[in-house]
C-alpha cells in the first residue's frame, strides 16, 4: 500500500526519536566502557562527553581482578544465581501449577493471600527476626529463602499454566500420568517462553541483588560482587586495589577502577540476556494475558 507524504513523515520523525532514545539509552554504558579503558589523568581532565578512550589503559582492569574480594564475590554471585535461580524456579512452578488446576480447593483464598503481600509485607525489621530466629543469619541462605517465590512471577507462571488446554492433561490422566508427571513433562515443556522469561527475572534479580546481603552478612567472604561494587562507588572504598599507587595517583587511577567495576559487574547479565530475549515478548504475553 502506498503511503502518503504525511505517513512517510511520521515514520521518519519515528525512527529518529527512536534512535535517539536508544543513543540516550546506551550511551551511558558506553561512556562506562571507555572511561575504564582511559588513561586515569587524561579522563579526570576530560570534560562533556566521552566518544572514544582517552589514551588507552587497561591498568584499572589489572587492578579490579587482582583484588582477592572480586574473584570471592564473584564465585558468590555465581553461587546466589544458580543456586537462587533453581530453587526461585522449582518452587514457583509447583505452586503455579498447583493453583492453576481447576478442581483445587480455597485456590482463590490462597491466591488473595499471596496477591495481599505484594500490597502489605511484614516489614524490614520483622523479617530480620525471622531470619535471624531461623538460624539463617550470615549465611549463604538468609539470601536465597527469604525470595525463594516471588508473587509477581507466581502469577504470571500461574496465568501461563492455565492457558495449556485441559484436554492434554484429561488425556494424560487416562494414560496413567500424576501430576508431578504431567507437571513436569507436559506442562513444563509447553510452557519454555515463561520459564525463560522467569530465569531472566530471577537470575537478574540475584545478580543485582545487595540490599538483603548488607542485612543478613557481616562475613566478607559470603558477600555478592553488587555489595563489593557498592563500597566501591557509594563508599569510595579503593584502597585494597591501590596499595602500589602513589599516593598523587590514587584519585585519578580510583575514577578508572569504578568504571571497570561496574564493566565486570555488568557483563555477563549483556552476554546472557540475547539468548533469552527471543522468549521474551512471548513469555511475558502468555504469562500477562489470560485468553
Amino acid at each position: 500500500m502506498k503511503q502518503t507524504t504525511g505517513e512517510r513523515i511520521f515514520g521518519y520523525f519515528n525512527v529518529a526519536a527512536l534512535c535517539l532514545l536508544s543513543l540516550a539509552a546506551l550511551y551511558p554504558l558506553v561512556y562506562v566502557l571507555f572511561a575504564s579503558f582511559s588513561d586515569p589523568g587524561q579522563l579526570v581532565q576530560n570534560r562533556g562527553f566521552l566518544l572514544y578512550p582517552k589514551g588507552f589503559d587497561a591498568e584499572s582492569y589489572r587492578m579490579v581482578f587482582k583484588n582477592p574480594n572480586i574473584g570471592t564475590a564473584y564465585l558468590n554471585t555465581v553461587f546466589y544465581v544458580v543456586v537462587g535461580t533453581a530453587i526461585n524456579i522449582v518452587l514457583s512452578a509447583m505452586a503455579a501449577y498447583g493453583l492453576s488446576r481447576r478442581d483445587v480447593m480455597w485456590k482463590n483464598v490462597i491466591m488473595f493471600g499471596i496477591v495481599f503481600t505484594m500490597f502489605f509485607e511484614g516489614g524490614l525489621i520483622p523479617t530480620f527476626l525471622l531470619v535471624n530466629n531461623l538460624g539463617l543469619l550470615d549465611t549463604r541462605w538468609a539470601i536465597i529463602i527469604p525470595s525463594a517465590i516471588s508473587a509477581f512471577n507466581l502469577i504470571i507462571m500461574r496465568t501461563a499454566f492455565q492457558a495449556i488446554p485441559v484436554e492434554i492433561e484429561e488425556s494424560a490422566r487416562l494414560d496413567g500420568a500424576n501430576d508431578f508427571r504431567i507437571c513436569w513433562s507436559i506442562v513444563f515443556p509447553l510452557s519454555m517462553p515463561v520459564i525463560a522469561v522467569m530465569l531472566l527475572f530471577y537470575g537478574v534479580s540475584h545478580w543485582n541483588s545487595w540490599f538483603s546481603a548488607m542485612i543478613y552478612l557481616q562475613d566478607r567472604g559470603l558477600f555478592p560482587l553488587q555489595l563489593i561494587l557498592r563500597e566501591i562507588l557509594i563508599s569510595n572504598d579503593t584502597s585494597d586495589m591501590l596499595t602500589s599507587v602513589s599516593s598523587g595517583d590514587q584519585m585519578p587511577i580510583g575514577q578508572t577502577i569504578k568504571y571497570a567495576t561496574i564493566i565486570v559487574a555488568t557483563i555477563p547479565i549483556l552476554c546472557v540476556y540475547p539468548f533469552l530475549q527471543k522468549y521474551f515478548v512471548k513469555g511475558v504475553m502468555i504469562g500477562g494475558v489470560k485468553g
